[in-house]
């Protein structure tokens, strides 16, 4: 069965839900990846209020769209983060923030994300997507030099927080596929692996996969595929461009601001960049994803109303199913 194609709400949340599922839908969009800010989906609202979450539904088939996932990154992040500064308080609502207090807010960032299992359950979706923030995030560069106990004690953190989240995840049998990315617990390869060793593997947690951030960190995001393929919940579909080789620009991006030339690297439309499109298709049909391809516009140098529908045709026209049943027992025997 052909994998639907999504549109992530995130970078849309400045105009109103209604707005985004008319435009997607237009475009021909099958569904939406929903983010949980703006006024495109409320956690609390949806568990306190029946009407709410069958006002979502009934808007979304209006416009012949349907819904796989929610996003929660924002919340998602202030559960973990040190420090928690101003940077938090431009991305969280009052009722998060609260009077600033750092430990207040990761508390009450760790309930928004509990409410937000119970609101994907409510919602009849069984994924979401969102960040974890990282107590150690601010040490990547290694100096000046800190020792292996705080490192472990920054994964330890993480599991103590995170593991009462996953409590309510597994009532509710939902998963949180944490979007792996750089400022994360887990943002490579290697800090995956010892994410998933902390929480003990335990099957409410797995991974958002976004080729882009391998892509600019020189990792192969075919190869991750492969090894965590059983923790693949969710695939967010987005480009990268390299732009390194002169000297000059670099990985880390030199404090420039999104689309800035002198940068090392960028997000661009899907299908523009570096990405190993038509390898990592065929490694998603060989581990057996079956869920949605969420695509996720985040070009600075694109209109987004140019981006979004050129992202869809691209997806369409190079995504391809895995065979079916049928070949696979014919291609063995003649094989044989």
């Amino acid at each position: 069965m052909t994998r639907p194609i999504t549109l992530f709400t995130g970078q849309w949340a400045d105009l109103p839900f209604e707005e985004v599922a008319r435009l997607a839908s237009e475009w021909g969009y099958d569904g939406l990846e929903i983010a949980c800010w703006g006024d495109h989906f409320d956690v609390w609202a949806a568990v306190e209020d029946d009407s709410y979450v069958q006002g979502k539904r009934d808007l979304l088939a209006r416009y012949g769209l349907e819904v796989y996932a929610i996003s929660n990154h924002l919340k998602g992040q202030a559960v973990c983060d040190d420090p928690i500064d101003q940077r938090h308080r431009d991305i969280l609502p009052d009722r998060i923030w609260g009077d600033g207090d750092a430990e207040g807010v990761r508390q009450r960032a760790a309930e928004e994300m509990k409410t937000t299992a119970r609101a994907a359950s409510k919602l009849g979706v069984n994924t979401v997507i969102g960040f974890t923030g990282s107590a150690i995030w601010k040490y990547v560069a290694m100096f000046p030099p800190v020792g292996a106990d705080v490192i472990d004690a920054g994964y330890q953190d993480f599991a103590d927080r995170w593991n009462p989240i996953l409590d309510v995840f597994d009532q509710e049998g939902v998963r949180f596929a944490h979007e792996v990315h750089p400022s994360e617990i887990a943002y490579d390869y290697w800090s995956a692996t010892r994410a998933l060793e902390a929480i003990g593997h335990r099957e409410a947690f797995g991974l958002n996969w976004d080729p882009s951030h391998f892509v600019w960190q020189d990792l192969d995001p075919v190869g991750f595929l492969w090894d965590f393929q059983d923790r693949i919940y969710h695939v967010d579909c987005k480009d990268a461009k390299k732009q390194t080789g002169n000297g000059r620009n670099g990985r880390l991006g030199s404090h420039l601001p999104w689309g800035d030339p002198r940068r090392g690297w960028d997000f661009v439309s899907t299908g523009r960049g570096d990405v190993p499109w038509e390898q990592c298709f065929r490694t998603l049909n060989a581990i057996g994803y079956e869920g949605p391809i969420s695509i996720e516009w985040e070009d600075a140098g694109m209109d987004r109303l140019v981006g979004a529908p050129e992202a869809l045709a691209y997806v369409r026209a190079n995504l391809f199913d895995a065979p079916d049943a049928a070949f696979d027992a014919a291609f063995s025997a003649s094989s044989e």
